[in-house]
């Protein structure tokens, strides 16, 4: 090209060129801090429950998002969380319940539109990122509203929602759970349900689920999959924890685990931040860590009268089966909304993750982890925030829910 630039020269700067664009992209994403996503938790308020008069045990009113909830998240650096919403348990339709939940939840992300968005596909948790805004994943911690109509799952899906758990701790008709003492693994229905899940692109959870339900599910899913919300039962061995053949499994197959910020991470039932790091620290060493992050189970905001807190908590243990259904305490393996849960069991400790924590603040221990955050007592434990690592990466799993 004589005294010009040469052809490969040339070439060069105009691919350099077209990149630029991606990468000023790249670098203002970069400067507004990590992306975090919470796999599985909250975005309400719990003072506003307290106090409180229960309805009947399918009640239920609008959720408790407020300006304090939303800018909590906000400041716990937040991007997106997969909110529990739906049937879970006791005596509601567990269909009707569930479109009725949505549809409140629907109502709420209209109502601040300048402040949460609907996460449909991976793309929307970028976007939430980019515009300072919290992302909303809805997902289901049951799948008894399908069980007698897998076309359901279509309807969910058309609905918005992202994520399906196939069992809660009981069995259903899909498999066994987690406190099902048969074991006995995946139903003819259950494959059948994967198999629709895959085809239409909502992620499969298998936190609740029993040992042998989680590893054939992995085995008859097409598509990664998640444990979004689990502890590690190589260091403690209770049945909601997953086993590193369940964990494993699910990043071999190029899916997510969440590790929860619950007392089942302990023998004693009063687990630390150092309990939260050692099993997250596992989870990484069996899975990679392009396939761990964290599903703390837990909201944002903190309660702000923890003498109150315990006092509705005792009241909500006692009238089991009575109270509201979103507020339905779930003994021995998460949060429930939809009813009573069906375990018998005494209820935890109050202080929960933070036994040794001074009992006006329940958060000292969780600012080892990450000082924004703002730890919360709930149904029936203390949580901390949605924070942790870094960041969460699991591009494989990214990919596969709604491209």
């Amino acid at each position: 090209m004589g005294d010009g630039l040469s052809r490969r020269a040339v070439l060069a700067v105009s691919g350099l060129a077209a990149l630029s664009p991606l990468a000023a992209e790249a670098t203002a994403r970069r400067a507004r801090g990590p992306l975090i996503v919470n796999a599985l938790g909250g975005l309400e308020n719990p003072n506003l429950a307290l106090g409180r008069s229960s309805g009947g045990p399918a009640d239920t009113d609008a959720p408790d998002v407020d300006a304090r909830a939303i800018a909590d998240a906000k400041a716990s650096g937040l991007t997106a969380v997969n909110i529990t919403l739906g049937y879970v348990a006791g005596p509601a339709d567990p269909f009707d319940y569930t479109v009725r939940t949505i549809g409140e939840w629907d109502a709420v992300l209209r109502a601040h539109p300048a402040d949460l968005i609907k996460v449909d596909r991976a793309a929307d948790i970028l976007r939430a990122h980019d515009e300072g805004k919290v992302g909303v994943i809805y997902g289901f911690q049951n799948a008894v509203q399908v069980e007698h109509d897998l076309t359901h799952i279509d309807t969910f899906g058309d609905l918005g929602v992202g994520v399906i758990q196939l069992t809660y701790n009981p069995a259903n008709a899909l498999g066994d759970g987690s406190m099902a003492p048969e074991n006995r693994g995946l139903t003819d229905l259950g494959r059948k349900a994967v198999a629709r899940l895959n085809a239409r692109r909502i992620m499969v959870d298998l936190s609740h689920s029993g040992e042998r339900t989680c590893l054939d599910a992995i085995a008859a899913s097409t598509a990664p999959i998640s444990i979004n919300h689990t502890g590690c039962r190589a260091l403690n061995d209770l049945p909601r924890n997953k086993t590193d053949a369940e964990l494993r499994g699910v990043a071999e197959k190029g899916g997510f685990v969440g590790i929860f910020f619950m007392p089942f991470l302990a023998s004693s039932g009063h687990a630390s931040a150092e309990d939260v790091v050692a099993h997250i620290a596992h989870a990484v060493n069996v899975c990679g860590e392009d396939h761990v992050g964290i599903g703390t189970d837990g909201d944002v905001t903190a309660i702000d009268d923890l003498a109150a807190y315990r006092a509705d908590l005792a009241k909500e243990v006692g009238h089991r089966g009575q109270g509201r259904a979103r507020r339905h305490l779930s003994l021995r393996g998460g949060s429930a909304r939809g009813g009573p849960v069906p375990q018998a069991g005494p209820p935890l400790g109050g202080e929960g993750l933070f036994a040794s924590a001074d009992r006006q603040d329940p958060r000292p221990q969780l600012r080892a982890i990450r000082p924004r955050g703002v730890g919360r007592l709930r149904r029936p434990t203390s949580r901390p925030p949605p924070a942790g690592p870094r960041r969460l990466r699991c591009r494989s799993a990214a990919r596969a829910w709604r491209g």
